[in-house]
């Protein structure tokens, strides 16, 4: 039997590393480490994510996929800016880039919307490379126009299939809706070819459940995510802290999930009555620390990072 750990000393020592410079780097500027459960009795709504589900003291309990709707709630308590580093779970993802139990770096700052926030990342992730790294920006709408030539505000429907049926082999796109069109081609036909460090900004508000809607743009939300040669590392948005505008995001979430044949989850009311409280406005991340790790070190397996598998 296998006992030895997946990654090499040299991989551990350098997550060490990593973790020192992270806690200096936001202790230097303000924030407070907090920690929340892993193991909670609601979960994430959202269609695209299957949580990890567990008994417990008679009732269901879940792995969090995410610390946010924890760190929310700190968040309306008054805690100021916070940040987490911990383990976070998600059914079903096994692969060379993912793993069912992961290690996630999540912050949240006060005061600051996502365009602040990408600075902010750009600072830490030069910081952890202990060199200069160069950084572009994209809105989402503008990179399917620079790279396949598409404008996703006129587009149909049938047209978007047939993109995906041409672009991507074995995509049998007939059942997908806009959004998983959209997502298949970011993903399969244009991610491959971003390379560097590459922020797209402004996301669709139907795949922005938790983001703000742009003030200035009814139809985006105010969403990021960053890529590394194709590699997503980071997921972040100006908050969303109305709470019946959340409510009824989660009960879309959960009206999708039935129709596609996933269970309903129960919304998370805690965060609700801490959305009514009253959130002060601030923009989040979640950075996933194994695949940065993956580019820090040039590797190309996310089992190269982890200490252990299994």
């Amino acid at each position: 039997m296998g006992w030895r750990p997946c990654a090499e000393l040299r991989v551990i020592h350098e997550r060490a590393r990593v973790y020192r410079q992270i806690r200096s780097f936001f202790n230097t500027r303000g924030y407070l480490e907090v920690d929340t459960p892993l193991l909670m009795p609601t979960t994430n709504t959202d269609v695209h994510i299957e949580s990890m589900q567990v008994g417990g003291q008679g009732r269901e309990m879940f792995l969090q996929s995410s610390p946010e709707f924890a760190m929310k709630r700190l968040l309306a308590a008054g805690s100021g800016s916070i940040f987490q580093i911990c383990h976070a779970f998600r059914q079903a993802e096994q692969g060379r880039l993912h793993h069912p139990e992961f290690t996630l770096l999540e912050w949240y700052r006060v005061g600051c919307d996502y365009q602040q926030l990408m600075d902010e990342i750009e600072l830490l992730i030069i910081s952890l490379s202990l060199r200069q790294c160069d950084f572009e920006r994209v809105r989402y709408k503008d990179l399917f126009r620079q790279a396949l030539d598409l404008d996703i505000d006129t587009i149909s429907l049938a047209d978007l299939r047939r993109e995906c049926d041409r672009r991507v082999d074995g995509s049998s796109p007939g059942e997908l809706d806009f959004d998983q069109c959209l997502d298949l081609l970011l993903s399969m036909a244009i991610a491959p070819t971003l390379k560097g460090y590459r922020f797209v900004y402004d996301y669709p508000v139907s795949q922005a459940s938790l983001a703000r809607v742009s003030a200035v743009d009814a139809s985006v939300a105010e969403r990021f995510e960053l890529y590394f040669d194709g590699l997503e590392l980071a997921n972040g948005f100006s908050e969303l802290t109305n709470a019946p505008q959340q409510r009824a995001r989660f009960e879309d979430d959960n009206r999708e999930r039935e129709r596609k044949g996933l269970p309903r989850h129960a919304v998370d009311e805690r965060l609700l009555a801490a959305l009514e409280h009253g959130m002060e406005d601030c923009a989040g991340v979640a950075i996933g620390l194994d695949r940065l790790l993956m580019v820090l070190l040039e590797l190309d397996s996310i089992e190269q990072v982890l200490t252990f598998r299994d």
